[in-house]
């Protein structure tokens, strides 16, 4: 044992704080401790402000839905009825086309899952709020970006089958989507890549003198990444027109906000640090994330520089078809969230107009039902993951070089040979 240095010994011993989660299992959810400001509070800055004049709304929340359902404040963007049942839609489907694809999962069709219950309005506003040929690089919850943009439901799920109908050849694990003429970059596994590939998209635009910008997604337990502030740097130094959201769910796959820094600051507050546009914003609310993404894309398009935007949040389902929530969290947390249901919430806001009511829902859900039915019978007849076989075996060596090495060519003539003899 070592000695301590007389020197020191009335010094007080270091220690480590270890952030832990307010709630465990057994434990009664209360996020009475969660500010959220009245609706319609938060000010809105001119399009061409300042950086510096955004850095009070990375602590304050953009909102526009209030309790009653009705838009309020500066934010409010003022939407036809059209799109607001577009958008509303669009969130139907995408819950509606999870339950379905998570079901195929548990029945074995297909090897992994990934829901967004309670995350629908992030991606679904977001493409509204985009021009159709921005290019986004998403993480694995985005799958609204595509149903926004009209992407057909049957490749969705030829690619989760990695059957015959899978554009990516099976190469992508289930739910990794990637279609360049829909503006959907490739979804990589390895968490954080997105937004450099996100600055680096935007400024090859601006240097070639283009229109379109890009919106890159990263979750809040990804902002612990290096690649999360290497992009921010690039962003910040060359003003890259780029469009950087924060989803900070509450939870990464086990480890609650806190590991990733969120017991400390808001995650939007990171934009003060890099001297960018930052906002924090109720992500269940998809005026509010309409609102904001258009103020970031339009910023962004008149040259007035990048704009980080934190999605305020929370998973209500497991990370995963892998992930077991019950063993982290305790039940009944996500009806605790103050910030309710995003589909709820646009819902009453049309009734609220008188644009909607409770027969024409159920007859949408009815119809979104069927019509997600109808694509995954139409997808699962070129087969579903558990029936892939062997069957063109060497394209797995097609798309990787122009011409193929020596060694390379002798790998798949030795995998045609060993097919072969199956």
């Amino acid at each position: 044992m070592n000695e301590v240095d007389p020197k020191r010994r009335n010094r007080p011993a270091l220690a480590l704080h270890v952030p832990e989660p307010a709630y465990r299992p057994g434990d009664t959810p209360d996020f009475s401790d969660v500010v959220v400001p009245a609706a319609g509070t938060a000010p809105r800055p001119d399009v061409a402000a300042t950086a510096a004049e955004t850095h009070p709304l990375t602590n304050h929340l953009v909102r526009v839905l209030d309790d009653a359902g009705k838009a309020v404040g500066p934010w409010d963007p003022k939407l036809d009825p059209d799109t607001l049942r577009g958008m509303l839609t669009h969130m139907m489907t995408v819950r509606i086309f999870d339950d379905r694809m998570y079901r195929a999962q548990r029945q074995g069709k297909t090897s992994f899952y990934m829901k967004c219950t309670g995350e629908e309005a992030i991606a679904v506003a977001a493409a509204t709020a985009l021009a159709k040929d921005d290019m986004c690089f998403p993480t694995y919850r985005q799958q609204g970006l595509l149903v926004a943009r009209g992407y057909p439901l049957k490749d969705m799920m030829c690619q989760i089958y990695s059957n015959k109908g899978d554009k990516l050849k099976g190469r992508q694990l289930p739910i990794m989507y990637s279609d360049k003429a829909y503006g959907f970059f490739s979804i990589s596994g390895n968490l954080g890549t997105q937004y450099p590939q996100a600055v680096g998209w935007a400024m090859a635009s601006a240097i070639k003198g283009d229109s379109r910008i890009a919106m890159g997604f990263i979750g809040e337990g990804a902002t612990a990444e290096g690649d999360f502030h290497a992009a921010l740097t690039f962003a910040a130094v060359y003003n890259a027109p780029v469009v950087l959201a924060i989803v900070n769910n509450q939870w990464a796959i086990s480890s609650f906000a806190g590991i990733a820094g969120g017991e400390r600051s808001t995650f939007a507050a990171r934009a003060v640090g890099y001297g960018v546009a930052g906002l924090r914003v109720d992500g269940n609310d998809a005026l509010a994330v309409y609102a904001a993404t258009r103020w970031a894309a339009d910023r962004a398009r008149s040259n007035n520089g990048p704009t980080l935007i934190e999605y305020f949040t929370y998973r209500a389902e497991g990370h995963s078809t892998s992930d077991d929530p019950t063993g982290y969290r305790p039940a009944g947390e996500a009806g605790a969230w103050p910030l309710g249901d995003p589909v709820e919430r646009l819902k009453a806001h049309l009734i609220g107009l008188g644009e909607w009511d409770e027969e024409r829902d159920a007859a949408l859900a009815k119809s979104i039902d069927v019509e997600v039915r109808a694509a995954q019978k139409d997808a699962e007849k070129l087969g579903i993951l558990s029936e892939q076989g062997r069957d063109n075996i060497e394209s797995m060596f097609d798309d990787v070089y122009a011409e193929l090495p020596w060694n390379l060519v002798e790998q798949r003539d030795a995998a045609l040979e060993e097919a072969k003899g199956l």
